[in-house]
């Protein structure tokens, strides 16, 4: 009876400890899709004010923030291009630690032009944009470069996988239509002659006979004794020749 109610208490025990397992789980997956939801509405606000003071503010703010505008994009576009080819292809896996060794410059850059937009010295921002404006051309060129290296990769796959499969393709459909190549095949060996010099003409030569199965031309030579003349007949009303009488 106590082992039993032992059992019980642990089977009770594990199903308690199993339950808060996976309360925690769904509060942890449940947390995490709040914060991405989140970081991509303030990301999505960022973008849109960022947008708005590129095209409607002049002067040193609206190209920082063009700056940023450019910086975001290109390095967003870059880490998703890296991340969703990494699934199908390991090897992006290096492209990607470097990108993310590219993603701390760019985010130094990203705070260094959200800190100079509130600057209020303009006339000294004004002095550090060449810089500023070569520091990010360098971060999204590489950036570019790797989300272009990987769009071509995957193409390139793409189209080799393509060209595999037609040739399956054809190889396929040349099996279905397997009539189609061997009655024209037939027909040919049917209406094409015969060389004289192939094994069946020479055994229809040696046989004094023509390819359609009569007599040809050559016959065998005659035996040295002359044939009966009464078995001659050529045709059945002819009779066959009295033999002539002798006194």
């Amino acid at each position: 009876m106590e082992a039993v109610i032992l059992i019980l208490g642990l089977l009770v025990v594990a199903f308690m400890a199993l339950g808060v397992y996976a309360t925690v789980k769904v509060v942890g997956a449940a947390k995490r899709g709040v914060d991405r939801t989140i970081t991509q509405a303030r990301r999505t606000v960022e973008d849109t004010t960022l947008r708005a003071k590129s095209y409607g503010q002049l002067g040193v703010g609206g190209e920082l923030a063009q700056l940023r505008l450019s910086l975001r994009t290109s390095m967003r576009a870059t880490q998703e291009a890296l991340q969703s080819g990494a699934v199908e292809d390991a090897s992006l896996s290096e492209s990607l630690g470097l990108f993310q060794r590219l993603g701390v410059h760019g985010r130094e850059l990203d705070e260094d032009l959200k800190r100079l937009e509130r600057e209020p010295d303009k006339a000294t921002v004004t002095s550090l944009l060449p810089d500023l404006k070569k520091r990010t051309e360098r971060i999204t060129r590489a950036a570019e470069s790797l989300r272009w290296a990987a769009r071509d990769r995957a193409r390139q796959f793409a189209d080799d996988d393509l060209t595999a499969l037609n040739v399956q393709i054809d190889v396929e459909a040349g099996a279905l239509r397997h009539w189609t190549t061997e009655e024209p095949a037939a027909e040919a060996r049917a209406a094409a002659p015969e060389s004289p010099d192939s094994p069946v003409a020479r055994g229809q030569e040696r046989s004094g006979t023509d390819p359609a199965g009569g007599e040809g031309a050559s016959q065998a030579p005659q035996a040295i004794t002359a044939p009966d003349p009464r078995l001659r007949t050529e045709y059945p009303w002819q009779k066959a020749a009295r033999p002539e009488t002798t006194n």
